[in-house]
């Protein structure tokens, strides 16, 4: 049977209003509005105009409603410069990531949820600490921020194509944590983002995202103090002498220089004069737009040895996207970058059961 809530949600995926799209398929706007209330089946030509304007299986367009993302549950890292089919096309990718997350659940063991609630606490560099003591990671750098949210259990997908304006979102399904990275910022970026959704999952869950600007603030002070810890950076940095002894010191963080001088200033490191002078030297260096001694790119754990027990039975990402009735470049789109390079077979077959453990990250 044909259902409505999977058109509209191919066509929020392209960024098409069911005006635009219909004026492509050759349909009254009224006919599109019918169809997508489920008022009205589309003729066999009228499916086979949608499928091949939305770049859809035909088959996704059957089966039973797919769960998505709603507006009201997912906390998005940049509010200010996205636009409503921005927005609306990644809660689409979340769909998708939900309906990957539980074919991959079906035949895989992944690391249970172990994230606290942290709404209580006000001071969100006191709940980074908390945080930080819950997980016994002390005072040392964390090298990997895809690995560590995988390990305790929360799923991370990658925002790769078109999504500029979208750094980041995260929500909760359920019990489950779902973070979106966009794999096309620097690594430093990312990492921060990371952090800066961890705060959303922790802080946030039970206020909706949409808090105004201090919910942000807040994620923001939390993600510096976690990735930052204090007695670290004081440690390692007692006095400021030159913006490339800071280039040099934000290595051992991970972190962009910009956030260094942020963390920095906000513990007393640096005086509001010097803070000022550091920015304008960062925005003359041009290090805003491209980040000097960038980190190599972060990868998954999970998702690499996913697919590599899965291609061991010659099942690639392609069969996985036969098998959800979606288009291959949405599976590869959720995992791009965080997989790395790796040669597999192309050969398509029948969707074995593979059932394997991953416990350790």
């Amino acid at each position: 049977m044909f259902n409505p809530n999977r058109l509209t949600l191919a066509r929020k995926r392209r960024r098409l209003t069911g005006e635009g799209l219909a004026r492509l398929v050759g349909v009254t706007p009224v006919t599109m509005s019918r169809l997508e209330k489920g008022l009205n089946e589309p003729a066999l030509e009228t499916l086979d105009a949608i499928a091949r304007i939305l770049k859809f299986p035909k088959k996704f367009f059957n089966g039973k409603d797919i769960e998505s993302p709603s507006q009201d549950a997912a906390s998005f890292r940049s509010l200010t410069s996205m636009t409503s089919k921005e927005r609306d096309a990644a809660l689409a990718a979340g769909s998708f990531s939900y309906l990957l997350t539980d074919w991959v659940t079906e035949r895989f063991n992944l690391p249970k949820v172990d994230l606290i609630d942290l709404s209580f606490e006000r001071n969100p560099g006191k709940a980074a600490v908390y945080m930080r003591q819950y997980w016994g990671l002390g005072e040392q750098p964390i090298s990997s921020m895809v690995k560590l949210l995988e390990s305790k259990g929360v799923m991370v997908f990658s925002l790769s194509e078109n999504t500029k304006n979208v750094d980041a979102f995260s929500c909760w399904r359920t019990d489950t944590p779902y973070v979106f990275l966009n794999t096309f910022k620097s690594t430093e970026h990312s990492r921060f983002d990371a952090a800066h959704e961890l705060a959303h999952l922790v802080l946030h869950k039970h206020g909706g995202p949409h808090q105004g600007k201090s919910s942000e603030l807040e994620a923001n002070a939390f993600a510096s103090a976690f990735l930052m810890p204090e007695a670290d950076v004081r440690s390692r940095i007692s006095f400021v002498i030159s913006l490339g002894q800071l280039v040099t010191a934000k290595e051992r963080w991970g972190v962009s220089v910009a956030a260094l001088v942020y963390r920095l200033h906000k513990l007393r490191l640096l005086n509001d004069y010097r803070f000022r002078s550091l920015y304008i030297q960062i925005n003359k260096c041009g290090y805003k737009k491209k980040e000097p001694n960038s980190l190599p790119r972060e990868e998954s754990v999970i998702w690499k040895k996913v697919f590599m027990e899965l291609w061991a039975d010659r099942i690639t990402k392609n069969h996985i996207a036969d098998d959800l009735h979606l288009p291959f470049e949405e599976v590869e789109n959720l995992v791009f970058g965080l997989t790395g390079s790796l040669d597999v077979p192309k050969k398509k077959g029948n969707i074995l059961r593979v059932v394997s453990s991953i416990k350790e990250v």
